[in-house]
C-alpha cells in the first residue's frame, strides 16, 4: 500500500503522538500511583550495540532521568525513586566506576536550578559516606538547597543495597534495646520502617525495570512488599515517555487487594 495515498485525517488518527496524548488522558482519570520506584538499567548494553564505551550509555541515561523526574510530575506523581548506583556496582571496572562517580556532579550542576524552579525536593539515600567526596558534596548541597520544596520528592539510591540498609535498621534498633530506650516488644513494623532510608514515606505503589532483566536486584526489598511491578525490554536511555504512561496505566487497571478480598 502506498502511504501517500492514505488519508492524512486518518493517518493522524493513528500517529504515535496521538496514542500517547490519548494514553496520557486515559492515565489522569484514574488512581496515580503515589509513590513509583524505578531500576534504570541497561546503559552499558545500550553502548555496547552502538559500538560506543559503556560511559556513553551512562551519559544518555541521565537525559531519561530528566525526562522521567519532569513525566512524573507531569501526572501528579508524589515521590519518585531512581536506583542510580548499587553498593555491588563497586566490582565494575574501576574507570566505569569513577564515571558513575561523577555523574551525580554533572547532573545536579545542570539539573539544580531545575529543580528549584519547579519545587522539587532531592533526597539521596544510601551509604553515602563511602563515596568520593566531590560526590558526597554534590549531593549534600543539592539536598540542603532543596530541602524546603514541597512538590515531587526524588530519591536517589545511591551506593544503596536493600540487605545493608535491613542490617542497618536492626543494628539500630538492637542499640536501642541494648540502652534501654527501646523494649522488645516495641519492635514492630513502624518502629522498624523509621529506620529505613525511606522513613516517613509511603512505600511504592508501583515498581518499573526496563531492560529486559526480571528482578529487583537488591532494591527496596521491605518496602516493595505490596508494589506493582512492571518490566520492558527497552533499554533505559531509550524509555520513553510511552512506555512510562502504559505502565501507569497498566497500573491502574491492577487489582490491589493488599491479601485481602474485594466483595
Amino acid at each position: 500500500m502506498d502511504i501517500k495515498k492514505i488519508p492524512r485525517v486518518f493517518l493522524k488518527r493513528f500517529s504515535p503522538a496521538r496514542k500517547e496524548s490519548r494514553l496520557l488522558k486515559a492515565v489522569l482519570k484514574g488512581p496515580v500511583p503515589l509513590h513509583i520506584a524505578i531500576i534504570m538499567d541497561g546503559n552499558g548494553r545500550w553502548a555496547k550495540r552502538r559500538g560506543l564505551p559503556r560511559q556513553f550509555g551512562h551519559k544518555a541515561g541521565i537525559d531519561t532521568i530528566r525526562n522521567v523526574v519532569k513525566w512524573a510530575d507531569e501526572i501528579g506523581v508524589k515521590i519518585l525513586t531512581l536506583y542510580a548506583f548499587s553498593t555491588e556496582n563497586w566490582r565494575r571496572p574501576r574507570l566505569e566506576v569513577d564515571f558513575l562517580m561523577r555523574l551525580p556532579v554533572d547532573y545536579l550542576e545542570t539539573e539544580l536550578e531545575k529543580l528549584l524552579k519547579n519545587n522539587i525536593k532531592l533526597q539521596v539515600f544510601g551509604e553515602t559516606d563511602g563515596l568520593p567526596d566531590h560526590t558526597r558534596e554534590a549531593v549534600c548541597e543539592a539536598t540542603e538547597k532543596t530541602a524546603k520544596n514541597s512538590g515531587l520528592v526524588l530519591n536517589l539510591a545511591f551506593n544503596y543495597g536493600s540487605r545493608a540498609e535491613i542490617l542497618k535498621a536492626v543494628r539500630e534498633i538492637a542499640q536501642k534495646v541494648a540502652e534501654g530506650v527501646l523494649s522488645p516488644e516495641g519492635v514492630d513494623e513502624e518502629e522498624f520502617c523509621r529506620h529505613l532510608y525511606t522513613g516517613g514515606l509511603p512505600d511504592p505503589d508501583l515498581m518499573i525495570r526496563p531492560s529486559g532483566e526480571l528482578r529487583i536486584s537488591n532494591f527496596l526489598l521491605w518496602q516493595m512488599a505490596y508494589a506493582e511491578f512492571w518490566f520492558s525490554n527497552t533499554l533505559w536511555p531509550d524509555f520513553s515517555r510511552r512506555e512510562f504512561l502504559q505502565a501507569v496505566l497498566d497500573y491502574q487497571q491492577r487489582d490491589r487487594r493488599f491479601g485481602g478480598i474485594k466483595f
